[in-house]
């Protein structure tokens, strides 16, 4: 199975965050953007795990503390690629989110997970293999940024599946934060 811990957005937000992608898409010249069932930020990608592991997962989870917390968008930016670049939405730092992050990467590792070990940059993707035409700028859109804030009350061991050729993503255990 192909798993993912990630925090999910209530459909209002990310109705929000659709309304940004939508006028975004107006200047591209290709990509594929992000569907409001895709929409999450991810904590941990754990990759192919195999169906008698996922316990071990939901243990570490359980042992996760935490407060609620909230998050302030920031920006708009892009990594570079070749054959179209991948947009995202950037956050506003936030120590809550990092702590949850670590706390995180550090109980998994300890499990026995093998998890990619390089700096945790928090950021919501919204387009993949995107070209812009040259009358984009992304300042445009701070006001509309600036004025959405998530509130992260749990966190989603999810399951990334391709059914019929479409992405499907489940969530399969949660935890909450109090």
């Amino acid at each position: 199975m192909r798993l993912f811990i990630a925090i999910n957005f209530e459909d209002k937000l990310k109705n929000a965050i659709q309304n940004i992608i939508q006028d975004i898409k107006k200047y591209s010249k290709q990509g594929r953007f992000v569907k409001n069932e895709h929409m999450h930020l991810t904590l941990e990608f754990l990759g192919e795990i195999p169906p008698a592991k996922v316990d071990l997962i939901e243990e570490a989870m359980e042992k996760m503390s935490g407060r609620p917390f909230t998050l302030e968008l920031s920006e708009i930016g892009h990594f570079k690629r070749r054959g179209g670049s991948i947009y995202w939405i950037g956050l506003e730092k936030n120590k809550a989110l990092l702590k949850v992050q670590k706390r995180l990467h550090n109980l998994l590792s300890e499990s026995g997970f093998e998890l990619e070990d390089r700096e945790y940059r928090p950021h919501l993707t919204i387009g993949r293999k995107v070209t812009m035409d040259g009358d984009f700028n992304p300042d445009k859109y701070m006001g509309q940024l600036k004025k959405i804030k998530i509130t992260v009350d749990k966190i989603d061991l999810m399951k990334s599946e391709n059914i019929g050729g479409q992405l499907k993503h489940t969530v399969i255990f949660s935890k909450g934060l109090r």
